[in-house]
């Protein structure tokens, strides 16, 4: 079946309370996943594995990998996906990046993610603290890989530029959904400021930087309005595609539409191979940092 031929049924409310068996994970606890867990404790630093609630979280720590969220844990928007509490965020703390660059040469990281909420509050959307982070991180971790994933920033050129300007190996900014959905489902957010966000990102570093984004399904997205959101993807030149399946946080957030089959991310994945991406995570736990460090092995950094 091809993706214009594949069409999603709306969900009965047995299928939207039942969770399929390929997304139940067991909850494995190691002493990597304890250390992990204190460490970020000691240090004090918040991490979106578990302000977004994300599946993974358990298997990340384990693997004594995390992907760090700077700004705080309080996000001046309101998506109607994500658990990150909306709230009236507090001052940047400055020694904040210092303590990251810290956690991550105690975990002896090769390729670390860091992310933000947004943080509209600021004349600059967090710009200049993602720079501060990225060149402590290097600083105190030469030969790392570093990936920002990076919140719209109102689009505004100065804080593209700023966050470029401390040299990221990868800029990511996550499209989060379709065209029709994007209303609905991004708060402040537009699809096409998205777009513009990562043309940017691929421009103004003169091609220099890999640049990333990631898409959830499940939500309501149709199969011709998904393929012209990859391909509305690849025009503006974003190298690295990530494809998961949405989860409900809390009852307060969007309900699930769908829980899309493995075999159908298999087949999207392999669509957008066909569009030039060089690298697709594509599958029903994949998460925009999920497993990042393999891009290293495939962009050779």
């Amino acid at each position: 079946m091809t993706l214009t031929d594949q069409k999603n049924p709306k969900p009965t409310a047995q299928q939207r309370a039942r969770l399929p068996h390929w997304l139940r994970l067991p909850l494995p606890t190691s002493d990597v996943f304890i250390s992990t867990r204190n460490l970020l404790k000691d240090l004090k630093l918040h991490t979106v594995c578990e302000s977004a609630k994300c599946p993974n979280h358990w298997e990340c720590w384990s693997r004594g990998t995390a992907t760090f969220m700077i700004a705080g844990d309080h996000c001046t928007r309101a998506c109607g996906f994500c658990s990150v509490t909306t709230a009236k965020p507090l001052a940047l703390e400055s020694d904040e990046p210092s303590r990251v660059a810290e956690a991550v040469k105690r975990m002896r990281l090769k390729h670390v993610v860091i992310t933000a909420v947004a943080r509209d509050d600021l004349r600059d959307g967090g710009a200049g603290h993602f720079h501060e982070t990225v060149q402590a991180v290097r600083s105190v971790n030469p030969g790392i890989a570093i990936e920002v994933l990076v919140p719209d920033f109102l689009d505004r050129d100065e804080s593209i530029d700023k966050v470029l300007a401390a040299k990221p190996e990868i800029f990511n900014h996550n499209l989060e959904t379709v065209r029709r959905l994007t209303p609905s489902v991004r708060s402040r957010s537009t699809y096409d400021r998205s777009l513009s966000v990562l043309k940017k990102a691929k421009e103004r570093s003169g091609g220099r930087i890999l640049t990333k984004s990631g898409i959830m399904l499940g939500l309501g997205e149709l199969d011709d309005e998904l393929r012209s959101a990859l391909t509305d993807l690849r025009h503006v030149d974003c190298d690295i595609l990530t494809l998961g399946q949405y989860l409900q946080p809390t009852p307060k957030h969007l309900p699930v539409f769908e829980y899309v089959h493995p075999d159908r991310f298999e087949e999207y994945g392999e669509f957008a191979k066909t569009l030039g991406f060089m690298h697709v995570a594509s599958g029903p736990l994949v998460r925009s940092s999920y497993h990042a460090d393999e891009i290293s092995e495939v962009a050779h950094f």
